[in-house]
């Protein structure tokens, strides 16, 4: 009963703010719960949780040449120096391979090593658990809309960053 009282006022709470601020709120903790299972998956593999997005987006993105550096720190809205950085700390434990592109050496391509594939795939029922019991409520095509408008909202809020950053540099 006491669990029931104490969760009422926040909810009473979270309902009364502004809807863009509650959005704001509760897309911030949505990250944060992201933040969370990836830093758990990492530990399973001995990584960060960021060393984790790289891995999954050269699993995601790899169609069999390897994926460059800039592509995946694109993908992750991350600079490139970074993905660069943490690829070399994935390379040393065994978990990524990078290679000189053959047609441009300066470009590195990225890839996964056999340790790692396996490890995915012995994280595919759990992943697919997770993926079910998180999206349930949504139907295939509601997902998509959804994630459209998420798409439409970040490419927005990116040109408000820049605004925003303009306006305080005059």
């Amino acid at each position: 009963m006491r669990a029931m009282k104490k969760e009422a006022p926040r909810s009473r709470g979270v309902e009364s703010l502004d809807i863009i601020k509650r959005f704001t709120l509760e897309i911030s903790a949505i990250n944060r719960h992201l933040e969370e299972v990836r830093q758990l998956w990492g530990k399973a593999l001995g990584i960060t949780g960021p060393q984790w997005m790289i891995l999954i987006a050269v699993s995601d993105l790899d169609k069999g040449d390897g994926v460059p550096v800039n592509v995946v720190s694109k993908l992750l809205h991350v600079d490139a120096s970074f993905v660069t950085t943490q690829s070399k700390l994935l390379a040393q434990k065994d978990l990524l391979r990078r290679t000189p592109s053959s047609t441009d050496a300066r470009v590195v391509q990225m890839s996964l090593t056999e340790k790692t594939r396996k490890h995915l795939l012995s994280l595919a029922d759990q992943h697919k658990a997770f993926r079910q019991f998180v999206f349930d409520e949504f139907k295939e095509k509601e997902l998509t809309e959804f994630t459209s408008k998420l798409a439409t909202l970040n490419n927005r809020l990116e040109k408000a960053c820049v605004k925003v950053a303009l306006d305080f540099e005059m």
